[in-house]
């Protein structure tokens, strides 16, 4: 460069027109996609969501009218009159950008073995089944057609229908028709077992895993975050301690 030359200006962020950046201005918020990734499971309320994410009550509230000033929230009524905040088709139309997020971020996490699960503490069983088509392994699951049954007991319990087919998997709460394999746990035991953090064999030879029906199993199905633990590492259970 000539020592005369006058220097390239170097421009504003927002002057540039990069669809990457300028999307990021819209919902690169860390918050924005997390819960838009909640609302498309369908309607929820406030505290549900705040017990979803952890975000504090002003901050969910600020997001919360930022993404329905944008256009990506809405509101729904529920049956008895509740109203509920709602994912706009707008919002809608970012599902497969957050699932790509998701599967990115479980790929990498289970390539480099350097996540601290431990970290996970408070996760609830409803919050990994949700993630469970993230943890889906595409490649085994392409074949697969097996419908898992989940009873759950203790707080955060329940019961949900875990289906696989066809490279897919759906979850939906409630008894499972013709289930092939239904399994039974504390729900603080079935989230480890789900994170890796328990084997799921040893856990059954415990008796804190009951398993039922058919020789399929689910864990292969799902990418584990973490190595199996030694057993005598494993967690008490709302119920005692183990063995």
């Amino acid at each position: 460069m000539s020592e005369h030359a006058s220097p390239t200006p170097i421009p504003r962020p927002g002057e540039i027109f990069d669809p990457v950046a300028r999307a990021l201005d819209w919902i690169g918020d860390k918050w924005a996609l997390v819960l838009i990734r909640h609302l498309l499971r369908g309607p929820r309320g406030f505290q549900e969501l705040r017990q979803r994410t952890g975000i504090t009550p002003r901050v969910l509230s600020n997001r919360l009218r930022q993404l329905s000033a944008a256009g990506f929230v809405g509101t729904q009524e529920l049956d008895g009159g509740r109203q509920a905040y709602a994912a706009t088709e707008r919002a809608r139309e970012l599902e497969p950008v957050i699932a790509a997020i998701a599967r990115w971020y479980v790929h990498h996490a289970v390539e480099e073995l350097d996540l601290d699960i431990q970290q996970f503490t408070e996760t609830s069983a409803i919050s990994i089944l949700e993630s469970l088509p993230f943890l889906l392994r595409e490649e085994l699951a392409k074949e697969a057609d097996v419908v898992f049954e989940l009873r759950l007991t203790g707080a955060g319990g329940g019961v949900w229908s875990i289906r696989i087919h066809g490279g897919q998997c759906r979850v939906e709460p409630g008894f499972a028709s013709g289930a092939d394999v239904r399994y039974t746990a504390d729900a603080r035991v079935w989230c480890a077992v789900a994170l890796g953090l328990l084997d799921a064999r040893d856990a059954a030879k415990r008796g804190l895993l009951e398993k039922e029906g058919g020789r399929e199993a689910m864990d292969p199905f799902f990418h584990q975050l973490a190595r199996p633990v030694a057993p005598s590492t494993l967690p008490e259970t709302s119920g005692g301690t183990q063995e």
